[in-house]
């Protein structure tokens, strides 16, 4: 396995045509180009943010093809390929590598709390099937299952392709753990916490807020390879911002229907969500509202990562 990944990706969202009937294709190739002149090293399709669950065979095919062509190679492209029935993810892996994806992000058998030998013969028959590299998920919130490091460890020494992980737990030091396991081999990126993540080792991040600051989070996670704690606090602080307003403003997981209307919010309109999470549309003023509470804290981190680059401290680029 010869591709590598760092840095800043972001777990992309997929864009409707209005009431979701389709994939918008001008609305992606706009978000696209944006992407990549913000300096985003990769994005990863299909995952939780790009409503995968909602997506048919062969919009998933469309979608794909796409995208990669699309890109044309001027940044990586992952795709999600999970499913719970493992026929499925090894078919799904097997055509993103047919379509020219670059890698593949893969989260364990969800629903049925599979044991670690479940797990282990899912990732087994993906890796037998295609060659592309895999990016384990970790995210016991959403997969009703944790993968421990000793399991990740077994599988880091069984198949070449496993060599990242989206380390998701909410245990931070599990990312520390994980590094220890696998003798250093496995890549581990942050699903959260970018800087106590990449204290631990970390080195690639999982990014939901690409969505709609990708700029901002692009450079606090380069600021975290060079160590550069202080600034990106800067960013996390106020990042961490928005999650409260997320939380508090969804009855599911909002951070689906919040990136697509604060990426509408930056120029970047990508439609709502599909069924059945609840719309933006239908939070109606309380949706509206918390999108205006989010609107400055896009403008504060543009002016502090201007304020850094140009040379000032972390203390007067928030002051």
């Amino acid at each position: 396995m010869t591709t590598t990944f760092s840095g800043s990706y972001t777990v992309t969202i997929t864009p409707f045509t209005p009431g979701g009937e389709a994939i918008d294709y001008p609305a992606w190739e706009r978000f696209i180009d944006w992407q990549v002149a913000c300096g985003v090293p990769g994005i990863i399709i299909l995952g939780t943010t790009g409503e995968f669950l909602t997506i048919t065979d062969e919009e998933r095919s469309a979608f794909v093809e796409a995208t990669v062509k699309y890109v044309n190679g001027r940044m990586k492209v992952l795709v999600g390929t999970m499913n719970a029935y493992t026929p499925n993810a090894v078919r799904y892996s097997k055509e993103a590598e047919a379509l020219g994806a670059d890698g593949l992000m893969i989260i364990p058998p969800y629903y049925y709390t599979p044991t670690d030998d479940e797990i282990f013969n899912y990732y087994k028959a993906i890796c037998e099937a295609q060659n592309l590299p895999i990016m384990l998920y970790n995210n016991p919130f959403t997969s009703n299952v944790d993968m421990s490091a000793s399991l990740v460890a077994r599988l880091t020494r069984s198949f070449s392709q496993i060599r990242y992980i989206k380390e998701a737990s909410q245990d931070t030091a599990r990312v520390h753990d994980i590094i220890v396991a696998t003798e250093g081999v496995m890549n581990v990126w942050a699903g959260q916490r970018v800087l106590e993540s990449y204290k631990m080792g970390a080195t690639g991040y999982v990014n939901p807020y690409g969505n709609y600051i990708p700029r901002a989070s692009v450079k606090f996670v380069e600021w975290a390879e060079q160590g550069r704690w202080d600034d990106v606090w800067a960013v996390q602080s106020v990042i961490k911002k928005f999650d409260a307003i997320i939380t508090d403003g969804h009855p599911l997981y909002g951070h689906q229907c919040y990136s697509k209307a604060l990426a509408a919010a930056a120029g970047y309109p990508v439609g709502d969500v599909r069924a059945p999470i609840t719309t933006f549309a239908s939070l109606g003023k309380e949706g509206t509202d918390r999108v205006e509470k989010m609107i400055p804290l896009m403008a504060e981190l543009e002016t502090i990562v201007d304020r850094i680059e140009a040379g000032s401290s972390p203390s007067q680029a928030t002051g």
